[in-house]
């Protein structure tokens, strides 16, 4: 086991290491970055939590006694409200969320366009850019739609843009240099969410209630049988939430423009 101790790592980087178990003692992390890591488990004892900002996933997080996720969960749906609806049980509930979904992105959609195109290209505090966000849920739809519910063993496109986290993978493009049209990205995003609306209008609760065949082919995600209900449910987390990074952002390059 390595151990460090007493030494000054003040700007080190740690990427894809396995702190797992790790023992983290009278330590200074002011001012550190924690982008995609996996902390399920982690217990923090005579933390000083002060101007923090945490923002991911979050399920039995107990702070000082009390389990934050019902509250987080009940104040973001109190400052969405339509929220609530992409957590669907029905059929004709997940019709209802895309229907959301479609109107939510019209808007956004819409509120970029207003801005110079060359600026949709822009990373704001090293977040993906607007573009690249819409190539990322390309990839989405690709994964857990076309993949993984329809079966096709190799539905990427190009312009697909896998998490920044995930390992190589045979097959599925991963070019983050790429710099294509805004015009040329939001057709390709038209062409994939027309896909899921064919899906989830063909949808009956039966089939909801089913599962995936297993793809045999490299890609992502394994060749496993899913529930249909969580493959469509980790869509509409992905649009749900990447509109929210989406419209924070633009706001920041609204302010750039002016």
């Amino acid at each position: 086991m390595t151990e460090f101790i007493g030494d000054d790592l003040r700007g080190s980087r740690f990427e894809r290491v396995n702190l797992s178990g790790a023992r983290i003692l009278a330590s200074d992390l002011s001012g550190a970055s924690l982008r995609g890591v996996a902390m399920t488990g982690v217990v923090m004892r005579g933390v000083e939590l002060v101007d923090v900002d945490i923002y991911g996933e979050i399920a039995n997080l107990t702070v000082n006694g009390v389990d934050v996720g019902p509250l987080i969960d009940a104040e973001l749906d109190r400052r969405y409200p339509d929220r609530a609806k992409m957590r669907p049980t029905t059929a004709a509930g997940f019709r209802q969320a895309w229907d959301t979904v479609e109107r939510l992105w019209a808007g956004t959609v819409a509120r970029a366009r207003r801005l110079d195109p060359d600026l949709l290209h822009e990373s704001v505090d090293g977040e993906w850019s607007f573009v690249e966000t819409l190539r990322h849920l390309v990839f989405a739809t690709d994964a857990w739609v076309r993949r993984a519910i329809l079966g096709d063993p190799a539905p990427w496109d190009p312009l697909g843009l896998p998490w920044d986290e995930m390992p190589d993978t045979a097959g599925i493009p991963r070019d983050r240099a790429a710099r294509p049209s805004p015009d040329s990205v939001l057709e390709l995003r038209r062409d994939r969410m027309s896909t899921v609306r064919e899906v989830v209008d063909g949808l009956t609760d039966e089939t909801l209630d089913g599962h995936t065949r297993p793809v045999v082919a490299p890609g992502w995600p394994p060749p496993d049988s899913f529930p249909v209900r969580e493959c469509l449910l980790i869509v509409l987390n992905e649009e749900w939430e990447h509109r929210l990074y989406a419209e924070r952002d633009l706001a920041a390059l609204e302010a750039r423009d002016s």
